[in-house]
């Protein structure tokens, strides 16, 4: 038996030398990596943020402050990155962690009362650069950043005091040099939205609460507000975007909740009439509008585009009777003007159409859609008195080129020459047959028609190179010299 005793021995030490190994690694891994492990991470991290790649670095920071979470430089380096980002509210609690770790490292102090200065807490900030001072009497940064918490402190009183008294205006002039210094306080951005809409001017409340909705970690009520004053302005989608927002924080809120079904469903009303009308499904986009008022009749850019949306989709159809009824509640409406012109001119009552945009520009004379709109009209109407190449065919400003070329058979072989026996019937004939051929040219020519189009007679003389008097046959042709020329027209 005493020969075995050797070789239990060596297998107990085997054992506990196992053992202490895997103890080893135990502890190890809970203790985090080892040190030359922690440099490698503060290494790259220094290296990766000064080439800007700040994401990379922040992960060895976070292995590094993982690894050795006494050191109180990795939490202030940890924290420098944070603040590259954009990330004060994470940098603090590392700026917190660095100074529990060493009371007296005046930089992460000094950080510290920064970020909370910025944050309007002039309270916090002041001992931070209070405790600085006690340690650097001299320390030049720490006594400017001291007198502007005072500053701060006293312009954040002046505020709130102009606000009590209802002083609108003031409250905003004084809020500007105190987000000048604390441009991450969102108190000071949610009081002067609301001062802003009591001015009425909701377009710079919300510049101020979009950046407030990032400076809270719950900030539902901003997001509703934005929702609402979106809502208001008529940007439905920005609206609903708005309002989702607040609903991701909290499902169950219930003001959001019944905003959000209210924007939900007229937004998807809107965004359908509109479908409708690219579909030129007028009629339907029309009581699709009406359903717009109905669902939202206190908003008055909800009633007011649905009443220019419904006369555009009226004119369409040629119901210009309704759109003057539509015209005559809306007066000043140049959108509605502007589209009953156009339908005048489609029906080529220039005018009216010419009317239509001068009544419009009373109310804009800005607006280059409207005077390019009367140009056009203007041009038209100087060219209808004296051809009107569509006149002449019979055939709509919209028709297609198989209609153009099926008019112009039908009236070339009405108007032909030889169907005439006297010469003054003949006369006539010919006059009507080279306006009929004329007409058939230029609206056939894609480029010749866009010419009509914007008002200008592209076979006047007056309008081409050279100038040259008396009526010209198309491409220089006129069948009516040099022989005796007779034409089948086939019927297709």
């Amino acid at each position: 038996y005493l020969s075995i005793y050797p070789v239990i021995i060596l297998y107990y030490f085997d054992f506990l030398l196992c053992n202490v190994q895997v103890t080893c690694l135990f502890i190890s891994g809970v203790l985090g990596a080892t040190p030359v492990e922690i440099e490698h991470h503060l290494e790259m991290g220094r290296k990766l943020l000064a080439a800007g790649q700040l994401a990379e670095a922040l992960s060895h920071y976070h292995s590094a402050v993982e690894g050795d979470s006494k050191n109180y430089l990795t939490y202030y380096k940890r924290a420098a990155v944070f603040l590259a980002m954009g990330k004060s509210k994470s940098a603090l609690p590392d700026l917190s962690q660095a100074i529990q770790l060493k009371p007296d490292f005046l930089a992460a102090r000094l950080q510290r009362g920064n970020i909370l200065l910025k944050q309007g807490n002039t309270e916090e900030a002041r001992e931070d650069f209070l405790a600085v001072l006690n340690r650097s009497p001299d320390h030049e940064e720490a006594h400017d950043q001291l007198h502007k918490a005072d500053d701060l402190e006293l312009l954040q009183e002046e505020a709130h005091e102009a606000h009590h008294r209802g002083d609108y205006f003031t409250t905003v002039q004084v809020l500007e040099k105190v987000i000048e210094l604390s441009p991450w306080d969102p108190e000071s951005r949610e009081l002067r939205a609301e001062c802003y809409i009591r001015l009425g001017d909701p377009r710079k409340a919300i510049m101020d609460l979009t950046p407030a909705t990032r400076l809270r970690a719950d900030n539902r009520a901003a997001f509703l507000k934005l929702s609402q004053l979106h809502y208001s302005l008529g940007d439905h989608h920005d609206s609903l975007s708005q309002v989702r927002e607040c609903l991701k924080l909290d499902q169950d809120d219930k003001e959001c909740f019944v905003h959000y079904k209210q924007v939900k469903k007229l937004s998807k009303q809107l965004d359908s009439a509109e479908e409708l009308i690219l579909e030129q499904r007028y009629q339907e986009a029309t009581e699709k509008y009406e359903s717009v008022m109905r669902t939202e009749p206190n908003v008055a850019f909800y009633t007011n585009k649905a009443k220019e949306r419904i006369c555009f989709c009226l004119v369409k159809v040629c119901s210009f009777t309704k759109c003057s009824l539509v015209i005559l509640q809306e007066p000043q409406n140049i959108h509605i003007l502007r589209d009953r012109a156009e339908a005048y001119i489609l029906q080529q009552e220039y005018e009216k159409a010419v009317e239509d945009y001068q009544e419009a520009r009373e109310f804009d004379q800005e607006n280059q859609e409207l005077r390019e709109g009367l140009e056009r009209a203007q041009k038209l109407l100087k060219q209808s008195r004296k051809r009107d190449y569509y006149k002449i065919l019979g055939v709509s400003r919209s028709a297609n080129k198989q209609e153009i070329i099926k008019a112009y058979r039908k009236l070339a072989q009405q108007w032909h020459p030889d169907n005439f026996q006297s010469e003054a019937d003949k006369k006539e004939a010919e006059k009507k047959f080279i306006d009929i051929a004329s007409a058939k040219e230029v609206l056939t020519n894609p480029e010749m028609r866009q010419k009509v189009d914007s008002g200008e007679d592209p076979l006047d003389p007056e309008n081409q190179q050279g100038g040259g008097g008396g009526r010209e046959w198309p491409f220089g042709f006129n069948p009516f010299e040099g022989g005796n020329f007779h034409f089948k027209f086939h019927q297709h």
